[in-house]
């Protein structure tokens, strides 16, 4: 009730509710039994068909689905992502139903569902009066969502809107990803997704991943008892790396995520309790994640994936369809030709637009465009219809022909996905020159470092004090030796030259780098009076990009005097090349032709050289087998030829064409932990 009392009017409905929970209105007349969801007894709102043939508003189900499995109607099975969105038909009838506005004192309209939120901007005098107007003018500068799954996907970005919009949910089941690991010594390197998903049912945590719907913006909540108990997961990204957004990199057994069982690796964090973080600074979302409370709720957006044709595999598909859009064609006369061939795609549903007539209407309209997908024709839903029923739907207009369609704006290939804002386009034909280079341009200018040599003096039986991490085969990841706490009154402390954080090269003479934590703990113990260590300080840069709308973040990296200093991701990818432990990775492709994951970076000229980073990795491919690869790796070279330079266009083409084994040299850090 609290919770109730305290949120605010919604834009669309005009109600106090939380964002994650069915918009509220008075209906004015008795609506028909067909039009309710028989979870929630009011009319559908966002209605999701089942395979079994039932409808619910997808809010309810969603919620009933986390403890249930079944229909409510008639208990057969039901998975979230086997779910498809009612028709055109259904929504028109549901947005027709006439409801009276909410602010009785000031307004006495009664207008159809889905005209009221219209109305509160452009003719109502309470939401005037209430500040509605403003709270919307607000939200839109501020990208926040207006509710669940339908959370205002112009918002995102160019890179996620296609995503966000897309019509339909996808038929593939959740997939298991093999970072959703507790440690190394837990993972199943090269295991099978089915294997994977075998095995994790003995897991204390639940396996709700298919709850969230791929390609959907989805808002979760998340409960916790203690308020600062840690999410434990990694996190990758940030508005200074080409991946731009938040993505979780590792998810770790035991912790809140994993007992709530909803999010997976490559999921992306877009709101933290209604902040915005889509498109800040990393160390920014970390202070935000790092907020107590004890509901967190989180917008999240988890990309979408098609079924191959050929395999049946997983193929990930950042859908790059734009949001669908109305085109309307005038007929001079109930027989006039469209001047459209309309064809059907063997690995798409629908029907898709082949080619146009040279100087037909269409042509000479210059709106619709050869490979759009009809969406819909007069109001009739055509995303699974055939050529020859749309046809019919044609002939049998007389003077008008209202289609809905969605267009691909770039070509996309079976190994690599091209974010929005990075250079590839499906027009570019620039050669794939040699590396680029500019310097003023090139790095990302997250942390500088410092190399210091520092000598300390001590007693042959005195400690140095300090407390060190890292190490090769240190778990999952390959880490330099770094300093993660100094004793007060220590030998260290007291000449206060070295800091937590400090990366150590060397300690009299002998190499750390490449040693194991154990090896570099008995080098440093094996010291006499005199100790010269050569380390390397990380500071953290101002990342210098617009953002004078954000407050300043809370310090991430805690201070020395801290016991519990753990270092970020943006700290690791600021190291110097030769501190890098580089792997190799052969991958052979498989029977669809596909690596199985994804990159963003790459030379841009007005930004210069950019790594390339994964950004996310499909189940059920060879990069999700091997097991080995994880979101925010970067990419350093393929087959020997190094990446750096290379426009993204250059690379894809280039993985697109190798054949055989594929040998690829990747550099993998650990994501910031929360």
């Amino acid at each position: 009730e609290m919770e109730d009392s305290s949120s605010p009017l919604c834009v669309t409905c005009g109600q106090a509710h939380l964002p994650e929970e069915n918009h509220l209105y008075s209906y004015t007349e008795e609506v028909d039994d067909d039009l309710i969801c028989h979870i929630c007894l009011q009319p559908l709102l966002q209605p999701l068909d089942t395979l079994c043939g039932h409808t619910f508003c997808t809010a309810c189900l969603t919620n009933f689905l986390v403890e249930k499995d079944f229909c409510p109607m008639d208990r057969k099975l039901v998975i979230l992502q086997t779910c498809r969105k009612s028709s055109i038909l259904v929504n028109n009838l549901l947005d027709k139903l006439m409801v009276s506005c909410p602010f009785t004192e000031h307004c006495s309209e009664v207008v159809q569902r889905g005209h009221l939120e219209q109305h509160f901007q452009t003719q109502c005098k309470g939401a005037s009066h209430y500040g509605l107007t403003k709270e919307r003018k607000r939200r839109s500068q501020d990208c926040s969502p207006d509710h669940g799954s339908s959370l205002a996907v112009a918002a995102l970005g160019p890179e996620l809107s296609a995503a966000a919009a897309i019509a339909l949910m996808t038929d593939e089941p959740g997939l298991v990803n093999p970072a959703f690991s507790p440690t190394s010594d837990d993972s199943q390197l090269g295991s099978s997704p089915g294997d994977l998903h075998r095995s994790n049912r003995n897991r204390s945590f639940p396996r709700l991943y298919h709850l969230i719907p791929d390609g959907e913006v989805t808002c979760i909540k998340i409960s916790r008892t203690d308020p600062h108990e840690n999410l434990a997961i990694r996190i990758v990204g940030g508005s200074e790396t080409p991946l731009v957004h938040i993505i979780i990199q590792h998810i770790y057994r035991d912790g809140v995520i994993a007992r709530d069982g909803r999010l997976l690796p490559g999921d992306m964090i877009l709101k933290v309790n209604g902040m915005d973080i889509k498109n800040v600074p990393h160390n920014y979302a970390l202070s935000i994640l790092k907020q107590p409370c004890h509901v967190l709720r989180l917008t999240v957006l988890r990309e979408q994936r098609y079924r191959c044709r050929n395999s049946g595999l997983s193929l990930h598909a950042h859908c790059n369809r734009d949001d669908s859009f109305h085109v309307v064609l005038n007929k001079s006369s109930p027989d006039e030709q469209l001047g459209i061939k309309l064809v059907r795609k063997a690995n798409e549903p629908g029907v898709f637009i082949f080619n146009l007539l040279e100087g037909g209407m269409a042509a000479r309209d210059g709106q619709l465009q050869e490979n759009d997908r009809v969406l819909a024709i007069n109001g009739h839903d055509h995303r699974y219809g055939s050529p020859e029923s749309a046809a019919q739907l044609i002939q049998a207009s007389e003077k008008q022909v209202h289609f809905v369609v969605s267009r691909q704006t770039r070509q996309q290939t079976p190994d690599l996905l091209q974010e929005t804002g990075w250079s590839y386009s499906a027009g570019s034909s620039q050669p794939c020159s040699a590396e680029r280079n500019n310097p003023s341009k090139s790095t990302l200018h997250t942390v500088t470092c410092h190399e210091k040599v520092v000598a300390v003096r001590k007693d042959h039986t005195e400690s140095l004090g300090m407390t060190v991490a890292g190490g090769a085969s240190n778990r999952e990841w390959d880490l330099p030796i770094y300093v993660i706490s100094v004793e007060p009154g220590g030998v260290i402390s007291r000449d206060s030259r070295i800091k937590t954080g400090d990366i150590l090269l060397n300690v009299n003479g002998i190499d750390l780098t490449g040693v194991s934590r154990s090896e570099a703990v008995a080098l440093l113990k094996n010291t006499n009076s005199s100790v010269v260590l050569k380390a390397l300080e990380m500071r953290a840069c101002e990342v210098h990009e617009e953002q004078g709308h954000l407050p300043p973040p809370e310090d991430t990296q805690v201070t020395s005097e801290s016991s519990e200093w753990s270092p970020s991701w943006v700290m690791w990818l600021g190291l110097p090349r030769y501190l890098y432990s580089c792997k190799e990775i052969v991958l052979r492709r498989n029977t669809s032709g596909s690596l199985g994951f994804s990159i963003v970076g790459g030379y841009e000229e007005h930004t210069g050289n950019k790594p390339f980073f994964i950004k996310s990795i499909v189940g059920g491919t060879p990069a999700y087998n091997d097991g080995r690869i994880r979101c925010g790796d970067i990419l350093l070279a393929v087959n020997g030829r190094n990446t750096s330079g290379m426009m993204h266009a250059c690379l894809a083409r280039m993985l697109k064409e190798l054949k055989g084994k594929i040998t690829l040299t990747i550099v993998s850090w650990p994501g910031t932990f929360l």
